[in-house]
Order: structure tokens, then C-alpha cells, then sequence
């Protein structure tokens, strides 16, 4: 048994938060849904000495390989229990050899393979458990597998687009901050001591480069400062559970970027939960992982409210299209499917053209954001040039700068 933290929603939409032991996380997840509470997030409880600080994380990457192995053993018609054993002997990970041993040995004590997915639930996407509840008892679990790696391969695609769109750029402003750090700390206090010398009156340019040499030469302690501060402020944002709430708020209000992660929660919520109703999945559960699968608070706020609407019976589309969170081309395709009981297929249908959306709009805001920050840069190396150009211009032609 272990201590879980909660937090959830009553049937009056207020937060109810707690602490409670169960088997699993999933487990906890249905006692929940069984005393009409909504679940918000929960997180496991563990004590400090129990913490595995060293101990090496589980890829995503290792979760989809091992989807697609075991599916592939079981449409051959090995045993899950040998497949488990090959994939561990091909592992290089020693924490996921012993979590794959532990699986074996569970399954052959005659434990169901959902359920020792389940003692591992933290290690498995939100909807991971849900679908291969689903695919054992209606006997497609091969299917189901290989369905489970083909999604978290097109998730990792998406986030891998993501990071190479942004990089060249980071990569770009970054430097920019270096050079400016550098010649303001190293340079110009050289260039200071030399305009001194012969007490001419300078250009505003060259003043103001000068007040800038003289600041982080005097309050040097300030740039590492406002470093640790700029990295601890990233960490809150992306750690703590308030923290993601501003950084989702903040990336929906930025112009050029909030149209991406839009697009991208959409793409991913609509692909999980066309995957998990394709799979058998009861539309409750559906949702709740789906949401949870969208790893936006601004969008699980929004979404866990029409939940408890589609819990009333009001269906997917309408409660959905009032959070204002989703076009209304998407909420028009979800609205033909509940009507034409084609659900999943204009869910998938959805998540395909707005994965396509989001590339073109990754490429837009690489094209943008490219010049802007060389434009960036160009403009404060050119001040200083100026700036320095003029003042020795002025001193070497025997003249005070005016």
C-alpha cells in the first residue's frame, strides 16, 4: 500500500483535497470516482529515505519499445511472460530489468498483466492503463500494444519538432546575452578607464555604455543573481503544480507561440481520446485520461468543468465548445461524430489535421523568430560599435565629442 495526495472536485465543484493509501495510483483514481469526486491530480507520498535520487529514469522511448515488443510476442503467440524476459534481457537500464522482473514474476503468479501495469502506473502515459484494461478483456491486447506505440511514437515527434524549432533560435538569444555579458564586464570598463583619460565630453551613446561598464562593474553579484533567479523561476514553473498553471497561462498569451501549444494540446487530447474510445474505454474514464494527457492546466481547468456536464448527460461537443478553448471546426467534427456514431474516427480525423496545423505554424514561428533574434542581436553589437567608434573618432582627432 502507498500514501497518495489528491486533489479533486465535489459534486458542487469544490476542491476537495486529501490523503489516502491505495494498491495504486488508478486504484485510488476509481475509490474516488466511487464517492463522486472528480480527480484533479494525484501525486504519490514517498518518504525522504525512500526517494531514488541516483536512480536512472525510464524513458519514454523504453515504454513505447516495449508496447511494440510485446505486442508483437503476443500476435505471435509467446507468452507475455517470455516476452518480458527477452525485453529485460535486451534492456541496458538497470531499474527497468528489475521493474520488468517484478512484472514476470507478478504475471506468473497468475496477476493480470493490466494489474502489474498498474503497480508501474507512474511510469505509463495517463491513458496507457485504461486501453490495456479494455484490450484484455475483449482479447486485442497485440493490437492494442502496438496502437499504445504507435501514439507515444507520434507524441515524441511532436515534442522532438518542438524542441528542434526552438533550439537554433535559444541557441542564437543566448549567445546574444553571453556577448553583451562579456563586453559590458571585460571590454568596455577598458574603454571607461581610456575616454577618462581625456576628460571629453562624450556622446550620449558612449555615456550610456559607459554608466552600463561601470553598473556591472560595481554590482558585479547582480548577472549571477538574476541567473539563479532565472533558472529557479524556469524550475517553479515547470515543478510545481501553481507554477504550471502560470507557465501554460502565460504561453496562451503570447503572441506567435500560443497558437502552437494550442494547436499541440489538441492534437494530443483529441489523438488519446479517439485512441482510448477506439479501445473500449468507457467515455468517463476516456476523458479523465485524456485530460490528464493533455498536460495543459489552462486546458484541464477548462475541460475538467465540461466534464462534469458530460457526466450529466450533455454530451462531448456542446459542453466542450463552451469552454472556448477549441475552434469550431473541431467542436463541429466532434458534434457529426456523436451524431453519426463515428466518435473516434472524427476525433482521430481531428487530431490529424491539427498535427498538420501545428507543423506549419512550428515553421512559421521558426521563420519569424529566427531574424528577429539575429535583429536583436545586429542592434546591440551595433550600438556598442557606435558608440565606441564615435567617442575614439572624436578623442584621436585631437577634438572634444560634442
Amino acid at each position: 500500500m502507498a500514501t497518495y495526495n489528491y486533489v479533486a472536485n465535489d459534486v458542487d465543484g469544490k476542491k476537495v483535497k486529501g490523503q489516502r493509501e491505495a494498491t495504486t495510483e488508478e486504484a485510488l483514481r476509481y475509490e474516488l470516482l466511487a464517492l463522486n469526486l472528480a480527480v484533479d491530480r494525484i501525486k504519490e507520498k514517498k518518504p525522504l529515505m525512500q526517494m531514488e535520487l541516483s536512480a536512472k529514469k525510464i524513458k519514454p522511448q523504453e515504454i513505447m519499445h516495449f508496447s511494440r515488443q510485446v505486442g508483437a510476442f503476443v500476435r505471435s503467440g509467446i507468452s507475455i511472460t517470455e516476452a518480458l524476459n527477452v525485453i529485460k534481457d535486451g534492456s541496458e537500464n538497470k531499474r527497468w530489468q528489475g521493474i520488468l522482473a517484478e512484472m514476470h514474476d507478478n504475471i506468473e503468479a497468475g496477476i493480470p498483466f493490466s494489474e502489474t501495469v498498474a503497480d508501474h502506473a507512474a511510469l505509463f502515459p495517463p491513458y496507457y492503463l485504461g486501453i490495456v484494461r479494455s484490450s484484455e478483456l475483449t482479447g486485442q491486447l497485440d493490437e492494442s500494444l502496438n496502437q499504445l506505440a504507435d501514439y507515444m511514437d507520434r507524441d515524441l515527434e511532436a515534442r522532438h519538432k518542438v524542441k528542434s524549432a526552438l533550439t537554433y533560435p535559444l541557441v542564437i538569444m543566448i549567445m546574444s546575452i553571453v556577448t553583451v555579458i562579456v563586453m559590458a564586464t571585460f571590454v568596455l570598463p577598458k574603454f571607461v578607464v581610456f575616454f577618462k583619460q581625456f576628460k571629453a565630453k562624450l556622446p550620449a551613446p558612449t555615456r550610456l555604455l559607459m554608466f552600463v561598464a561601470d553598473f556591472f562593474k560595481n554590482f558585479w553579484f547582480v548577472t549571477p543573481i538574476a541567473i539563479v533567479a532565472i533558472i529557479s523561476f524556469v524550475m517553479w514553473m515547470r515543478k510545481s503544480d501553481r507554477g504550471n498553471g502560470v507557465r501554460d497561462r502565460l504561453l496562451l498569451r503570447t503572441p506567435l507561440v500560443r497558437e502552437v501549444v494550442r494547436y499541440a494540446v489538441i492534437e494530443r487530447f483529441c489523438r488519446i481520446l479517439g485512441a482510448m474510445v477506439r479501445g473500449g474505454v468507457p467515455l468517463p474514464e476516456a476523458i479523465q485520461g485524456a485530460i490528464a494527457a493533455a498536460n495543459n492546466r489552462v486546458f484541464s481547468d477548462g475541460l475538467k468543468e465540461a466534464q462534469e456536464r458530460m457526466l450529466e448527460g450533455e454530451g462531448l461537443a456542446g459542453p466542450i465548445g463552451e469552454t472556448g478553448l477549441f475552434p469550431i471546426a473541431a467542436v463541429q467534427m466532434m458534434k457529426v461524430g456523436e451524431n453519426t456514431g463515428t466518435l473516434e474516427l472524427q476525433l482521430e480525423n481531428i487530431s490529424e489535421y491539427y498535427g498538420r496545423e501545428l507543423d506549419f505554424k512550428l515553421k512559421k514561428l521558426t521563420s519569424l523568430f529566427e531574424p528577429m533574434v539575429i535583429i536583436f542581436m545586429g542592434l546591440i553589437v551595433g550600438f556598442v560599435a557606435v558608440a565606441l567608434i564615435s567617442a575614439m573618432y572624436g578623442v584621436l582627432s585631437g577634438q572634444k565629442v560634442k
